[in-house]
């Protein structure tokens, strides 16, 4: 194979033809050196333009829905959610919350209910992750409804309209609790059996104990961990 590429390279050099090309190349290359070149000619500096500076649109921003945010924990994931630079919403019953402080003014508010599916259509727009922490205490019949079903419209309704994470606030088990508030369990196992079904890889599930502290209402601050507290240790004991 060698031989025969070092043939054909002899073979191509030494034809007439190649030859001409050759004479040519080298005419063109002393016309070329000739003419470009002045001796009495002075260099003149580079002229460097400017570059136009072409404005980048900014990255894209995520947007956050929290469901229940004006409760005692939504109202704490919107508050912390601005301050790591997102986009917060919030979708309740009774829609802008009541809080007086600064951070509440940079949330929208939106006014629905996840029992009408229909009323999440315009929250979601953009949306690109939820956190529900919707949840509630009741009859069994009125418990299931409120932490299984209106959380299973949510997770249909953001699977349907391309949201890439959900994030849903369930509740650690404590055994005894489970008899005594059984449709408030039970409701949060089909919110989650759901969640896992349509966000096999964006859903998060977050099982907290007894969650407790002060919470504002109106200019009243009632302090729930003076419940809460001794009421998560009795649980624990019992579990």
């Amino acid at each position: 194979m060698r031989t025969i590429v070092s043939r054909l390279i002899h073979h191509s050099s030494s034809s007439p033809l190649s030859r001409i090309q050759n004479v040519g190349l080298l005419r063109n290359v002393r016309l070329l050196s000739t003419d470009s070149i002045d001796p009495n000619k002075v260099d003149e500096p580079f002229k460097v333009e400017e570059a136009e500076t072409v404005q980048a649109p900014p990255p894209p921003s995520e947007k956050l829905l929290v469901l229940g945010g004006n409760g005692f924990v939504g109202s704490h994931v919107c508050r912390e959610a601005l301050s790591q630079g997102l986009s917060v919403s919030s979708l309740s019953r009774s829609g802008r919350a009541s809080i007086k402080e600064p951070w509440a003014d940079k949330v929208v508010w939106h006014q629905g209910s996840l029992l009408i599916p229909d009323s999440l259509k315009d929250a979601l727009n953009g949306v690109t992750a939820v956190v529900s922490c919707v949840g509630g205490f009741g009859s069994n019949s009125h418990m299931y409804k409120i932490n299984g079903t209106a959380n299973i419209n949510a997770i249909r309704a953001a699977a349907e309209q391309g949201v890439k994470r959900f994030v849903y606030i369930s509740a650690a088990d404590f055994g005894l609790a489970n008899y005594l508030l059984q449709g408030y369990y039970e409701g949060k196992k089909a919110a989650e059996a759901e969640l896992l079904s349509k966000f096999t890889y964006g859903g998060v599930i977050l099982r907290p104990g007894f969650i407790h502290g002060s919470r504002q209402v109106g200019s009243m601050k009632i302090p729930l961990g003076v419940i809460g507290s001794p009421l998560e240790m009795e649980l624990m004991i019992k579990k």
